[in-house]
């Protein structure tokens, strides 16, 4: 039998290393902004490439059932890439660059609310999404791992992953999820996420 345990453990240590130096204060900002798009009524628009599409849909189901099913206001969160034909039809026919960017023109609405997911933070299509609800005056919460790449400096608030890994970054974006979710699971709905 192979021994993949030190393997396993430097996994671990790198995880434990990269949560570490999460940045406490973004994702209070993140959490405040989520709470106001909540109270405002507004959207919050969620999308992104490969893993970063699971996660995407992964956060519009832990807020629009997981939270919202327990509080009397309900969190309206969009996930871009959860509509296979209209990904496919934009892509085919327009540019696969343009799959979030067109399914934000005329519908994004002020005070809505844009999270863009780029592990490398330099995919094109996010850029472009990213770029456009700026320039609409709409507030971009941007989620990246590496050094950030060029949405790091489009966001109003980003949740890092200071990590050179897609892996670890992706484990850290679903802890931007969840730890968001217990938060205001608590807060919110008065329920706690662990029963003690």
């Amino acid at each position: 039998m192979t021994d993949y345990r030190p393997a396993i453990e430097n996994y671990l240590s790198r995880l434990r290393d990269t949560l570490s130096r999460l940045d406490r204060d973004a994702i209070n900002q993140a959490i405040n902004l989520l709470v106001r798009s909540l109270e405002d009524g507004t959207t919050v628009y969620i999308f992104g490439n490969g893993g970063s599409a699971a996660t995407a849909s992964h956060f519009q189901n832990d807020f629009n059932k997981g939270i919202s099913e327990f509080t009397q206001k309900k969190f309206r969160f969009q996930c871009l890439n959860d509509n296979v034909a209209t990904v496919m039809a934009i892509a085919n026919d327009i540019s696969y660059d343009e799959v979030f960017r067109f399914q934000l023109q005329g519908r994004l609405r002020p005070g809505d609310l844009v999270m863009a997911i780029s592990g490398s933070g330099n995919s094109k299509n996010v850029l472009l999404a990213a770029e456009y609800a700026r320039a609409q005056g709409n507030t971009v919460i941007g989620l990246t791992g590496y050094e950030g790449g060029k949405l790091r400096a489009l966001c109003d608030v980003c949740l890092h992953a200071p990590a050179a890994s897609m892996q670890i970054t992706e484990d850290v974006h679903m802890v931007y999820d969840h730890l968001m979710m217990a938060v205001l699971y608590e807060a919110l709905a008065g329920r706690r996420h662990v029963k003690e």
